[in-house]
């Protein structure tokens, strides 16, 4: 392809371009590229998921890739040095996949723990998640990949998302839904916008000219290019006149020169509106071409980077993010004491799994993963005994099975073949492709070989091995037919009967499951036989979905639920400290569907009370991307919020509990005690269509110091090794007259413990009174003092701007700053308040533009 493209004039090429190429462009041609025009010289460029990691292109040959820790996560450090370095990484990552496209950062707000997405968001602060999401952006673009922020906007839930209208009043969409967009944008201006799936104001985001035109080109300046999510394009004219550049998945739906051909002729579009369209898609190509012309004009192969650097970098991300919640006695770190051995129990169902994501889009092949065990165990100083019980189960879905198989001829993986159908269906013939695969998860939305007919077989074989002799529970999951073959007796059928379920996205079936007795290591064979066609029955328009295709194999020991947990029990009787690594996995926390509780799987709950009962010095490490109930939180003393840690999140969390990092991370969400407190409980799922926000501006802390609600933990909150003082507090460089506003404040820390160690501060402003319901308390500030040693002191230097005084006139459409006395407030956690103080601004102010 010639690469005259990059000096091209924009104008002048749109110009060149026949209709039919216009509209080409205006669509992709398959899951993650978009068009080239090679007749002009236009090259295609590349996309993938984010945000903790870059998938790559392909769900059915995934190559493995460097998984972060999730957003959440990262908001927990308050740390945008952190996190603009996370964007850094993920900008090489993304280019050895051959993309410089991530779509990256999801900016939405965690407005419900029980959101299936939740653990993809920052925060339920608009503050820290715009402040972070420009870090994130700034640090991928700065390397010249391009950031595409999303999901624009009020994407914060699963409940028919494609459907429902967010019923927000203007000022809790200015100051909370968009807020965090507009900071990304005043801060970062990132490259590409993804639109959300649902509507605003009964309009869908992808065709809504009030978001698209008014609110994000002409109020915020954006220049850059509009994206569908992936199906979340619902209109041909409507969506191209509203400002949405680029249908996205292809082949397009309704981006076709059939449609957009009639909409033409009917005058529903004119051709300046399709100009201006393929201009801004220009535009971006050529200026992620010009930034990465060795990635647009390479071979376009994926690679893994083994990264020692990369890998380092997250063990400490993941670290810093894990938030000590409790540690009484204290139980952390855990040391052999004066010599003497001490006997550590480490229990739970996810201490050898390997949780490291949630699911959906966000999830990955990762190139590696230290699980929570093999942390611990690895990186255990010298006088520790450990012992392991699972305890219980709490997978919704049967592990997968990969790390079991091995190909008939010896390699690790299974083998898959494709096949043709004859006239009657049946599969023929030699295969059409095979491959061996790495994962028992087969996904086909984004991949097919060529040559297929309509209808089609995989054939999968593998010889799987496990270490101890048992029964074993295996388990089909598919979104087809399939059926599983050990040693040629079926075992399950997933094939002539199907019970819908929530497998790919709500559109496959639930796991049908047989047992068999294995013999330790004595292979047998594996079969499974999958075909796209539907049964026969009255699931059969659920069984065969239009947008998703495949299967997946679990399977895991059978055991006694409550024999375990006996075993686990007394195993902690007979230990000094123990360790329950619990909490949730991407089988409940994903994109597709929301937490129908926010209890904790299983009978994790149970593990965990009487465990603490029976041994109180027992460490409990919650990974989840959100809350979860905590009802044994008295029965234990020490509680670490692990969240999704990435790949090192073994090291990382044998970093906190053996006292090699001091923790420093802090919560960016309140932890509720129960579903009743949570700001939006009632109104969490769709209703006729609506969702309604009717919590309106007291999300997350604001609602619970509003309603003098305690939380179990409160938003900022999170422990240390050692202690701090916060002390001299004052204000500096104010300029006060106009939307000019700036005021630096300077907060002194002290460390009073023994331990070196990193404290977040906190600033909360409280607007002067305007008639207005207004939370009293709003995180406008923060900053970090690192590394203080015992007795040393840091300053700690906030700026704030007109944002910091600003609430939304609803009735003027503008920015306003009244004059008046603004309180603020310094603290570590938002119902840790230290220090107090004021300013007056003399004059009022209005504004608009960014």
């Amino acid at each position: 392809m010639s690469r005259s493209f990059l000096d091209a004039d924009v104008h002048e090429l749109t110009q060149k371009l026949t209709m039919d190429e216009k509209i080409s462009l205006l669509g992709a041609p398959n899951w993650w590229n978009t068009t080239a025009i090679p007749r002009l010289g236009i090259p295609s460029v590349r996309m993938s998921d984010g945000p903790n990691g870059v998938r790559g292109s392909s769900h059915f040959v995934s190559t493995p890739a460097q998984c972060l820790p999730c957003e959440t996560c990262m908001a927990a450090t308050f740390d945008p040095d952190l996190v603009h370095h996370v964007g850094e990484l993920l900008a090489e990552e993304t280019k050895v996949k051959s993309s410089v496209i991530l779509l990256a950062p999801t900016c939405n707000i965690q407005r419900n723990p029980l959101g299936g997405r939740a653990f993809e968001s920052f925060s339920e602060d608009p503050h820290l998640s715009g402040t972070l999401a420009a870090a994130y952006v700034n640090g991928l673009q700065s390397k010249g990949v391009a950031a595409t922020i999303k999901h624009f906007v009020v994407n914060d839930q699963e409940h028919e998302r494609t459907a429902a209208n967010s019923d927000v009043s203007d000022r809790a969409l200015r100051e909370i839904y968009l807020y965090p967009f507009m900071l990304a944008q005043k801060s970062a201006k990132p490259w590409a916008f993804m639109t959300s799936y649902g509507r605003l104001h009964n309009t869908h985001c992808s065709e809504n000219p009030y978001l698209l035109q008014d609110i994000l080109r002409k109020d915020w300046g954006f220049d850059g290019l509009v994206m569908s999510d992936w199906f979340g394009t619902y209109s041909v004219d409507l969506s191209v006149k509203a400002g949405m550049d680029l249908e996205m998945p292809g082949p397009p739906r309704w981006r076709t020169p059939l449609l957009m051909n009639h909409m033409l002729s009917s005058k529903k579009l004119l051709p300046a509106t399709i100009n201006e369209r393929v201009s801004n898609l220009l535009s971006f190509v050529q200026r992620m071409a010009k930034r990465n012309p060795n990635v647009v004009y390479g071979d376009g192969k994926e690679r893994t980077r083994h990264n020692k650097e990369a890998e380092q970098f997250t063990r400490k991300l993941a670290a810093e993010g894990m938030v000590l919640l409790k540690n009484d006695v204290p139980v952390l770190p855990v040391k052999p004491e004066n010599g003497k051995a001490k006997k550590v129990a480490i229990i739970g169902p996810n201490a050898k799994d390997r949780v490291i994501s949630g699911g959906g889009s966000a999830a990955l092949k990762a190139s590696y993963i230290v699980t929570p065990f093999e942390g611990l165990t690895k990186n255990a100083p010298a006088g520790l005994d450990i012992k392991y019980e699972v305890g219980c189960y709490a997978h919704k879905y049967l592990p997968t099975l990969e790390d079991l198989l091995k190909t008939p001829s010896g390699e690790p993986g299974w083998a898959c073949s494709f096949y043709n159908h004859d006239e009657h269906g049946n599969p023929v013939g030699n295969s059409v492709a095979d491959f061996v695969l790495n994962d028992t998860r087969i996904k086909l939305n984004d991949f097919l070989p060529t040559g297929l007919t309509p209808t089609w077989t995989i054939k999968l074989n593998g010889k799987l091995t496990v270490e101890k002799a048992a029964e074993y529970e295996l388990g089909l999951t598919v979104a087809g037919r399939a059926k599983l073959f050990v040693d040629g007796k079926l075992v399950v059928d997933n094939w002539t009967r199907q019970r819908p379920g929530e497998f790919f996205y709500g559109q496959g079936t639930v796991e049908e499951i047989g047992v068999v007795k294995l013999e330790a290591n004595k292979p047998v064979d594996i079969y499974v036989e999958y075909t796209n066609t539907k049964p026969v029955g009255p699931e059969s328009d659920r069984s065969q979905p239009a947008l998703m295709r495949g299967v997946r194999l679990g399977g895991c020991e059978k055991i006694n639920p409550y024999k375990a947990m006996d075993a686990a029990v007394k195993l902690a009787k007979e230990s000094d400290v123990v360790i329950v690594v619990a909490g949730l996995s991407p089988d409940w926390e994903s994109e597709g569907f929301d937490r129908p509780t926010l209890n904790m799987p299983g009978l994790q709950n149970e593990l965990i009370s009487r465990v603490g009962k029976a041994n109180p010095n027992t460490v409990v490490c919650v990974q989840a991307g959100s809350a979860v109930a905590m009802p044994w939180v008295d029965d234990v003393n020490a509680i670490i919020q692990a969240w999704y840690s990435g790949n090192e999140v073994g090291n990382a969390l044998s970093d906190v509990i053996y006292g090699v990092i001091n923790p420093c991370g802090r919560l960016p969400i309140t932890l509720p005690v129960r579903e009743q407190d949570i700001p939006s409980f009632l109104n969490m799922r769709s209703e006729n269509g609506q969702i309604h926000y009717r919590e309106d501006l007291f999300v997350g802390y604001k609602w619970y110091q509003a309603r003098d609600i305690k939380p179990l933990f409160p938003f900022g909150f999170g422990l240390s090794y050692t202690t701090f003082e916060l002390y001299n507090l004052t204000f500096t460089n104010i300029v006060s007259h106009d939307a000019s506003f700036k005021m630096d404040v300077s907060v002194s820390v002290r460390n009073t413990g023994a331990v070196r160690g990193s404290e977040v501060v906190q600033l909360y402003i409280t607007l002067p009174p305007n008639g207005l319901t207004t939370p009293k308390l709003q995180l406008r500030g923060f900053g970090k003092a690192r590394d203080v040693a015992p007795g040393e002191s840091a300053t700690v230097k906030i700026s704030l701007d007109k944002y910091a005084l600003s609430y939304w006139d609803a009735v003027y459409n503008v920015w306003r700053a009244q004059a008046g006395e603004y309180g603020v407030s310094v603290g570590t956690s938002s119902a840790d308040i230290v220090l107090k103080s004021d300013f007056t601004l003399e004059n009022e102010f209005t504004w608009s533009s960014i």
